[in-house]
């Protein structure tokens, strides 16, 4: 039998010290491997997760693509959108401009380094965004889809939605630090969120206007009117409770701006009053409206009358005019515009529906984000800050890009409604139908005056008269209303929209309707400035010094509709291709299309403009100062 040797007491410790000291470092060994493993798997990730394939967008435009998806889904209110829209992006810059030794953050200033920024900046932005989208919608604005939807989108990043974590540095915890700091900082700028945005201490001056009876009572003509409709249908085809219209943010010029100063009386820019009736710019007044009839009256597709719609011809106004005769030459492509020859009434009605941001729309600010998308995705263009530069990266352009623009914006809608809750002014369905019934105010010694009455123009604002209303007369329809004042203008709402066209004719003064639904008719807010003219002009000051050129990509931007796709009645007549030339031009046909339809008068559009301007201009200059660090 074999027998081991013993070992001495010396020799047994030293081997038994040695398999301790052999034993604690393999568990060091499996421990470090333990920590190695777990911090390549961050605990806001998924396991098993594998990110969906972004085709080439960067993580901020997932996160505006999805913010524009949940304004297509709610009740339209310009101002809240904007408002929404600059807070998600100022949120995804805060997350950004973390990782960044230079760049100035809006609210949350903190920062952070991380191993791989790119990831971390992701995962940053996308808490941070997802946190904000999830209180507007979900819980403000009560869209009961929202979470699903926002949970989704998460998923297909491989981020879990449960990781509510806000101290630490992990990015995650940084985007829900940021995100509850934008949503604090919402709860008191001004905006009522608590109220679901509505101002119990407004109250108009004027009755309501019963929109299928004819005429209107007015108590002051140059301040607004609500609108009675059968029913109410937002322009994104939503229905709205009550049939009598509800002012949308006659307060808003209060709320907490970009960079706007701060206004006690609510109008951070004040353009002065509109024109009014009965005062110093009373002929103006009229003169403005005699416009709107116009316009409406080249509304017939069937009276034969033509355009050229290229940039060669449009475009190229200066600013609060439309005095531009268009651009000789495509400066991308050295050659000159093609000329574009269609008929007017099909020119109108496509422009007039385009801007409408109907059915589905992300209303006018997020139209701009989509068109600021298209951009960014044109082929060839370069990322260049100013159109100088380095090339920069799809997150950082889009970071940068939807924190100047849609600072723009937001502002934009603070200086409009801040001007629309002060002036109070009349939209033209309120104006047309009071002076129409009052008479004519052209001849003193006339049938039918009165000085608050419309003027008289030949072919377009008549007195019924025995003769005019005599058979076979242009007026023979009316011939129970003489004495009353007729107009020239779209015949109003067909009953099957989808295969009638009202056309033109001579209809009543009193019963005159914008180009529009039956059950919208007019937005629910005063028309001074308009809104569309004030957004589009900010947005393209912002497009055209963020890319360094006012011209769209290839010196051209369009879009087309097909006979059929019209909305309001049947048409167009033929396919069709609106186009401009530049940022400007495009805001320009913005304000435009909305005196086709009837719901502004010029002064609204041409002043928009100019403020517009103002907001755009101020708000891309504070942005390039948050990019360099130079912020206030």
């Amino acid at each position: 039998m074999q027998v081991w040797p013993l070992r001495s007491r010396a020799s047994h410790r030293a081997d038994t010290s040695r398999r301790r000291r052999t034993a604690i470092a393999l568990s060091l060994v499996v421990l470090s491997t333990l920590v190695t493993a777990c911090a390549s798997t961050p605990p806001y990730l998924r396991e098993g997760c594998t990110p969906a394939d972004l085709g080439g967008r960067s993580v901020a435009r997932v996160w505006d693509d999805q913010t524009l998806r949940l304004i297509r889904q709610v009740v339209p209110a310009p101002t809240v959108h904007a408002r929404n829209l600059f807070h998600v992006s100022a949120a995804m810059w805060d997350a950004w401009a973390t990782y960044d030794g230079t760049a100035d953050q809006y609210l949350v200033e903190e920062k952070h380094q991380a191993e791989d920024v790119k990831i971390a900046r992701e995962a940053a932005i996308s808490y941070a965004a997802y946190r904000v989208l999830l209180w507007r919608f979900g819980t403000v604005s009560d869209l009961q889809t929202a979470a699903t939807e926002l949970d989704a989108t998460m998923a297909s990043l491989c981020y879990r939605t449960d990781y509510a974590v806000a101290d630490g540095d992990d990015p995650a915890a940084i985007g829900n630090r940021i995100g509850a700091a934008v949503i604090a900082f919402g709860e008191a700028d001004g905006a009522k969120e608590a109220e679901r945005y509505v101002d119990s201490a407004y109250a108009a001056v004027n009755d309501p206007l019963l929109v299928t009876e004819s005429g209107t009572e007015m108590r002051d003509p140059n301040r607004w009117q609500p609108l009675s409709l059968a029913k109410q249908v937002s322009q994104n085809g939503l229905p709205i409770p009550g049939n009598i219209q509800a002012f949308i943010g006659p307060f808003w010029g209060h709320v907490a701006s970009f960079a706007l100063p701060p206004s006690d009386t609510g109008t951070p820019i004040d353009p002065g009053p509109p024109p009014r009736l009965g005062e110093a710019t009373d002929q103006a007044f009229k003169d403005e409206a005699v416009e709107i009839i116009r316009r409406s009256s080249e509304l017939d597709p069937v009276d034969g009358e033509t355009l050229d719609i290229s940039p060669a011809s449009f475009g190229g106004n200066t600013l609060g005019a439309n005095d531009g005769t268009g651009h000789p030459v495509n400066p991308a492509t050295g050659q000159p515009y093609e000329p574009e020859v269609v008929p007017r009434a099909d020119f109108a009605r496509v422009l007039a529906e385009y801007w409408a941001d109907g059915p589905k729309s992300e209303t006018p600010p997020g139209h701009w984000n989509v068109l600021a998308n298209e951009v960014s995705d044109s082929p060839g263009f370069q990322h260049r800050l100013g159109g100088a530069g380095p090339e920069l990266d799809r997150l950082e352009w889009d970071v940068k890009l939807y924190f100047a623009l849609n600072g723009a914006v937001h502002d934009a809608a603070i200086a409009t409604w801040g001007v629309k809750g002060f002036y109070d002014s009349a939209r033209p369905i309120s104006m047309i139908r009071y002076m129409g019934g009052k008479g004519q105010s052209s001849d003193p010694a006339g049938r039918a005056y009165d000085p608050e009455g419309l003027p008289l123009v030949p072919g377009l604002i008549e007195v019924i008269t025995p003769d005019s209303s005599y058979p076979g007369e242009r007026h023979a329809h009316l011939a129970s209303y003489r004495g009353e004042i007729a107009v020239r203008a779209w015949r109003g709402f067909p009953a099957d929209p989808k295969t009638e066209t009202s056309g033109v004719g001579w209809i009543r003064a009193v019963d005159w309707v914008p180009y529009q639904r039956s059950t919208f008719v007019t937005p629910a807010f005063a028309g001074f400035p308009s809104g569309h003219s004030t957004f589009s002009r900010a947005a393209a000051e912002v497009m055209t010094s963020f890319t360094g050129n006012e011209y769209f990509p290839g010196g051209l931007g369009s879009f087309s509709r097909k006979p059929g796709e019209l909305v309001h009645e049947a048409g167009p007549t033929q396919p069709i291709t609106i186009e401009w030339a530049t940022y400007y031009d495009a805001a320009d046909l913005a304000g435009i299309s909305r005196l086709y339809m009837g719901i502004h008068i010029p002064s609204d559009d041409l002043e928009g403009r100019k403020i517009g301007s103002i907001c755009g201009k101020d708000a891309m200059a504070l942005a390039l100062r948050y990019f360099d660090g130079t912020a206030p």
